[in-house]
């Protein structure tokens, strides 16, 4: 029998961070469809977690994106909230960060450096790599639903669409974030 490979052992991923996971969101649908002047379709369920699921490459169990092909190396999003509060500053309001609704919220990191890279969160039960791909950017939705205004301020700081390339656990607290090159705080 072949060895079994541990994906997060076989990546170089020297540099942590104390980091925390501040919010989770899973939808089973889409919320933000048809025109943003009509408004979002409400939540048929809960979509605030304490903890997530997510299948390599597949994404978070039991998500709208969760092994939808057309978001291959998007199924999961994070945002970084200093990012969301810079926004919230500039526009003189107060965001509710689930309104953007990015899937992992982190605090303490600038998500936005993950873009191309690889790393992993641990949040206590077991590191799960990503590779970062593109960036999350905002939409026309943006404005309706977090803030006028908020769709332009927050190019450049809507997180990162992401692919989870182990299975593991993610939990709300303190998580530990490794990365290949060192990244700055956020």
């Amino acid at each position: 029998m072949p060895p079994v490979l541990d994906p997060v052992a076989s990546v170089a991923l020297p540099h942590a961070r104390d980091v925390e996971v501040t919010m989770l969101l899973v939808s089973r649908g889409h919320r933000y469809e048809g025109r943003p002047a009509d408004g979002a379709t409400p939540a048929d369920e809960e979509e605030l977690r304490d903890r997530i699921e997510l299948r390599a490459g597949l994404g978070i169990v039991g998500d709208r994106y969760f092994a939808a092909r057309a978001h291959v190396h998007a199924s999961v999003t994070l945002i970084g909230l200093a990012g969301l509060e810079a926004v919230g500053r500039e526009l003189g309001v107060s965001i509710d960060p689930a309104a953007t609704r990015r899937n992992v919220f982190l605090r303490g990191v600038d998500v936005e450096a993950l873009r191309g890279e690889p790393f992993a969160l641990d949040s206590g039960d077991g590191p799960v790599l990503f590779r970062g791909y593109r960036p999350a950017n905002p939409c026309a939705w943006m404005d309706t639903e977090v803030a006028p205004g908020a769709f332009r301020a927050m190019r450049g700081r809507g997180g990162v669409r992401c692919d989870p390339e182990s299975d593991g656990v993610l939990t709300l607290g303190h998580a530990v974030l490794r990365t290949a090159h060192p990244v700055p705080a956020g």
